[in-house]
């Protein structure tokens, strides 16, 4: 099993290093939380994360989240999100979302378990910042200007979680203006007012070393855009983008460390294997690592 390990972490990190994209506009970080149970009431968790885009604007994204259980298998949390990114049009950062969620595990034998979880997410920014009086892509965006709702059911069973999800945009506060016409650069697409389509999340992923005080898991996560994105041409004509619908498949690799009944710290690495041919959204990401601290009280 050792050996087995040893070879997925290799190949998981050899490609990282050739990786062209990948995309999650939450759905992904509120999965995480359908299947982890809470030792005491109450715990909070500080996410931060770093990752490379699209021509090459590395991103600094850090979150801070809250859990609550209330009686049995009843779980209510609150998570806010700030992101900054980096690169050859500038630097620009601002806190992001915020999601607030709930969720309902029960048993259904000893090994088997269940877990049905409802979220908003409202959005800090309507995905508009600007550079020197410039408008930015979506890439510069600390948001995708959006209200959506989430759903998500997961399965355990041993060694094993499967969860899927849905993510679904209700409200557009997009007011995003950027035209690659009129940049520096035509690397990014133009999206001004961008909207854009829902998400649906599929994901597996397997406990290759599961020890009260380790474990090392890797998974496949499935998104597919339902739909194209679209955004507001010169004219003021609403256009699709070609491209924006589809599949992205993503490998996954985490290692927690528990040192105690109350604290963890997990070690998350992400890359795709599948992209879109067009993300337009910004959610462009070659690698994505994040370190997650989480301490649990009573």
């Amino acid at each position: 099993m050792r050996k087995i390990a040893f070879l997925v972490v290799l190949a998981f990190t050899a490609h990282i290093s050739s990786a062209q994209g990948c995309s999650d506009a939450g759905i992904c970080t509120f999965d995480k939380n359908t299947h982890d149970p809470l030792t005491y009431k109450n715990q909070l968790e500080f996410s931060p994360q770093i990752a490379q885009g699209a021509e090459d604007v590395i991103y600094f994204a850090p979150s801070v989240t809250y859990k609550h259980q209330f009686g049995k298998g009843y779980t209510f949390g609150a998570k806010i999100t700030y992101n900054q990114a980096h690169g050859d049009l500038g630097v620009r950062g601002q806190f992001g979302d915020v999601f607030l969620t709930g969720s309902r595990r029960w048993k259904n034998n000893k090994a088997h378990f269940w877990n049905l979880s409802f979220g908003l997410k409202a959005p800090l920014s309507a995905a508009n910042l600007k550079i020197n009086g410039y408008s930015l892509p979506m890439d510069y965006q600390p948001s995708l200007g959006t209200a959506d709702v989430l759903l998500g059911l997961a399965y355990t069973t041993g060694f094993w979680d499967f969860s899927a999800g849905l993510q679904w945009p209700f409200l557009n506060k997009n007011k995003n203006s950027y035209f690659k016409e009129y940049s520096p650069t035509d690397a990014f697409e133009s999206t001004n007012l961008f909207e854009r389509k829902p998400d649906a999340l599929l994901k597996v992923n397997y406990k290759i070393i599961h020890r009260k005080s380790f474990e090392l898991q890797p998974a496949l996560l499935g998104i597919y855009h339902l739909g194209e994105d679209s955004y507001e041409n010169i004219y003021g004509r609403r256009v699709s983008i070609d491209g924006s619908s589809g599949l992205t498949l993503n490998g996954v690799l985490a290692a927690t460390w528990k040192w105690s009944s109350k604290q963890s710290i997990e070690l998350v690495a992400a890359s795709p294997f599948v992209v879109r041919d067009s993300r337009p959204d910004g959610l462009t990401r070659a690698w994505v690592v994040s370190v997650n601290y989480q301490i649990q009280l009573k």
